[in-house]
């Protein structure tokens, strides 16, 4: 019984040892916490541990992709949400913002002017349409200004993503580096991408590039200091569309891209102008016909006065049932028969032929003339107008 009670008592502390030693290999995890919380006091730089991550516009596998990473890339985060880690956009990211709000910098194509309060800054991706990318990045007050990367689509912008907007990536596919001045983004070269900033170092050619835009730049304003009329903008947007398809132009191809918008704006103002101009020429003619005949109405109207019609008095073949009776037919000016008229009473013992070719004025009665099927003034006095 003994030796059993011995053998219970040897197994417990042999447990007991174990579980010891168990403790001491792991007793150094709450130091390192404690280290590893130090260290990733925010913001800090992380490593990108995989292929093909997605960045995405918010905390969750439910937000829509904005982009990828890939490992060795490196991003700030700047805080963390669960398993999640906000991080400023990284290179290419960009983000959108309604054209109803924003007023494009004359002097300076790539600058927009937000015109309106608590504008909404939409998370961009190539994948969403803006007008399904729900995520909001942030909202812009008045006056404040974003940098526009010459694209639009539908009703918005797309803008580089202003100061104070971020992006998410999963805490799983990256590891931590270290603080940000002592691990920068990137090796600064150029073309790539400057530490910490995001911004790209322009390259020779770019910088030439951005050269000939600004030349282009002028010469727009000088086309613009023209009549509208005398505008022309051929030659420039040639030279802007060259810029904007190469693809070491980079930011001058960007902005060359918005100037040709802004080019196609001008050209429509100008083409609104030429129509406009013709159309008040053409009104302007037809209303000259309109005055010149109301005018002639209103004589006709006046000269009328005490009598039945005027007209210049024609000789006329027709005869009426009335035997031996010459009829007679007045004409306008064009040469157009007014109507048939007959002597009557009084006026049939007159001479009329003195008055053929006359203007005159006929008093009388106005009847159908079955002849011609037109009418017929019986007049018994006939004026002689001047």
């Amino acid at each position: 019984m003994q030796s059993h009670i011995n053998s219970l008592v040897l197994v417990v502390l042999a447990v007991l040892v174990s579980v010891g030693s168990a403790q001491q290999a792991v007793s150094p995890a709450p130091a390192a916490d404690t280290n590893a919380a130090a260290i990733l006091s925010f913001p800090y730089i992380a490593e990108v541990a995989a292929d093909n991550v997605n960045i995405r516009s918010g905390p969750g596998t439910n937000y829509y992709s904005c982009g990828k990473l890939s490992k060795a890339d490196r991003v700030k985060v700047v805080g963390s949400q669960f398993s999640w880690s906000r991080i400023v956009p990284p290179a290419g990211s960009f983000s959108w913002i309604s054209m109803q709000y924003v007023s494009i910098d004359p002097d300076n194509p790539t600058v927009g002017i937000v015109t309106g309060d608590a504008v909404r800054i939409y998370a961009g991706s190539d994948k969403v349409k803006p007008i399904h990318s729900t995520t909001v990045q942030m909202k812009l007050s008045r006056s404040d200004k974003v940098e526009l990367l010459g694209e639009q689509k539908g009703d918005y912008y797309k803008i580089v993503p202003p100061a104070g907007t971020y992006l998410w990536v999963s805490t799983e596919y990256t590891e931590l580096l270290g603080s940000v001045g002592e691990f920068p983004l990137v090796v600064e070269r150029p073309g790539e991408i400057e530490p910490d900033t995001g911004v790209a170092v322009p390259t020779d050619i770019e910088a030439e590039k951005l050269k000939e835009y600004y030349a282009l730049q002028k010469q727009v304003k000088a086309e613009q200091a023209e009549p509208m009329g005398k505008q022309d903008y051929t030659d420039i947007k040639k030279a802007f569309l060259e810029l904007a398809g190469d693809k070491e132009a980079g930011k001058a191809g960007r902005y060359s891209a918005l100037a040709i918008e802004r080019i196609k704006r001008f050209e429509l103002a100008g083409a609104v102008a030429r129509e406009l101009r013709l159309q008040d020429a053409q009104l302007q003619q037809v209303q000259q016909r309109i005055d010149k005949a109301r005018a002639r109405k209103l004589t006709e109207v006046q000269d009328l006065g005490r009598f039945v019609v005027v007209g210049r008095l024609q000789a006329s073949s027709i005869y009426g049932p009335e035997t031996g009776l010459r009829h007679y037919r007045l004409i306008d000016d064009s040469g157009k028969t007014i109507c048939y008229a007959l002597p009557s009473g009084s006026a049939s013992k007159m001479d009329l032929g003195r008055l053929i070719d006359r203007r005159v004025g006929l008093l009388g009665t106005i009847e159908p003339h079955p002849a011609t099927g037109g009418a017929l003034v019986r007049f018994t006095e006939i004026v002689e107008l001047n």
